[in-house]
């Protein structure tokens, strides 16, 4: 008998609230089968191993989603070219000329940075302040553009252009979609052939440097690498910053608890990760290449397959108490920058953001709070990603 689908997603995302329909789903060892916004039928997965399985096994293809009408939660078609668009081996080549530029070291090196750019922010407000803008947007937008070597003055135009390309439907149209994606490509392409022409010590120069004995980083390669980092390399990371300090602060025994161990914030951070809901909508289809079976399910070669990374980071099965924030949790083995050879490139920088984001407060601000009830906060509508709209605060 056939499966019959139902649509996606179960309702509009309400705050940091995890639908209850996963845990649900994660009863049963086969994927869900929904129907999505845009591009038809595709299975869902919600159990964590599935999620890793999917993601790291080969059958599973990205490339084949690229430029095609699948199953995904927002308008436009994701465009070939992208590293997330690729499969081994063209996707490792490119992986390892990347992981060359951005390396642990690299990023660690950027600690004072990121501290001066956060110290000169808190430094300019006072309370009450909307900590969404005066801050959390202000911090990884800064520092994504100083390591990609974009003009203060282009910065408003990327995070203008990246919520576009994030966007899940509203207003937004495909056409609006390939516009942002055009405008940060030229913007890009003159960064690249300044950097070419004067090569200073930033992240892209050391792209447009990255080689492998005779094998480089091609033009098209570079554009699209830098339209992800500008992309990827903020809007994340920003809302992030908003749902981790309403978790934090709408709790005050959470807030304290780091306020009076601040050597916590390290496994604070990762627990963080595990328990904040990121995703509206789930996206970034993959297309069986064969069929095989998962979870007693039989998956047809052609068939799209979606993972909640959200929901395999509430299972019970791997995660003890996974409805509890737990900032002891000794394992912490979560999915939710990926995992298997798309697992987020930009990782140990947003960690590092957010490590000295919340160091730098428990210290300076140990009495921050929230300005309003959890309650009446706003949330921003009509995205791939939760965040707050603005966040309120004083201390």
């Amino acid at each position: 008998m056939a499966v019959q689908p139902v649509p996606y997603p179960f309702a509009d995302a309400v705050a940091l609230q995890v639908h209850p329909r996963f845990a649900e789903l994660r009863k049963s060892a086969a994927p869900a089968r929904v129907t999505m916004p845009y591009g038809g039928d595709a299975w869902l997965v919600t159990r964590y191993e599935q999620t890793r399985f999917v993601l790291s096994d080969s059958r599973f293809s990205r490339a084949a989603a690229a430029g095609a009408d699948v199953p995904r939660g927002r308008p436009g078609f994701e465009p070939a070219g992208n590293l997330l668009a690729m499969d081994p081996p063209e996707h490792d080549r490119v992986r390892a000329l990347v992981a060359k530029a951005f390396t642990g070291r690299r990023v660690e090196l950027l600690r004072p940075r990121i501290q001066e750019i956060l110290d000169t922010l808190l430094y300019g407000i006072s309370p009450p302040v909307d900590f969404a803008s005066a801050v959390a947007w202000e911090l990884p937008v800064q520092v994504i553009g100083e390591l990609l070597g974009v003009p203060p003055g282009e910065r408003r135009m990327v995070r203008e252009c990246t919520e576009t390309l994030v966007a899940s439907g509203g207003t937004v149209t495909a056409a609006d979609v390939a516009e942002a994606r055009g405008r940060l490509a030229a913007a890009l392409t003159t960064l690249i052939a300044r950097r070419r022409a004067e090569p200073t010590d930033d992240l892209l120069t050391a792209l447009v440097a990255a080689r492998d004995e005779d094998d480089r980083l091609t033009d098209g390669e570079l554009l699209m690498l830098g339209v992800a980092l500008l992309a990827g390399g903020h809007e994340t990371t920003a809302n992030l910053i908003g749902s981790f300090l309403v978790e934090l602060l709408a709790d005050r025994e959470r807030w304290t608890a780091l306020v009076a161990r601040p050597e916590l914030i390290p496994s604070a951070v990762e627990e963080l990760l595990r328990f904040v809901p990121l995703a509206t909508v789930v996206d970034l289809a993959r297309i069986a290449t064969e069929d095989l079976e998962l979870g007693g399910q039989v998956i047809r070669a052609g068939d799209a397959v979606l993972v909640q990374l959200d929901s395999a980071n509430r299972d019970e099965s791997v995660f003890a108490s996974a409805g509890d924030l737990d900032f002891g949790r000794r394992v912490n083995h979560h999915v939710a920058f990926g995992f298997g050879a798309h697992h987020c490139v930009g990782a140990p920088l947003a960690r590092l953001e957010l490590r000295v984001l919340l160091s730098t407060l428990v210290r300076r601000l140990p009495g921050l709070r929230l300005a309003i009830a959890a309650e009446d906060l706003e949330w921003r509508r009509d995205g791939l990603l939760r965040g707050v709209a603005s966040l309120p605060v004083t201390w």
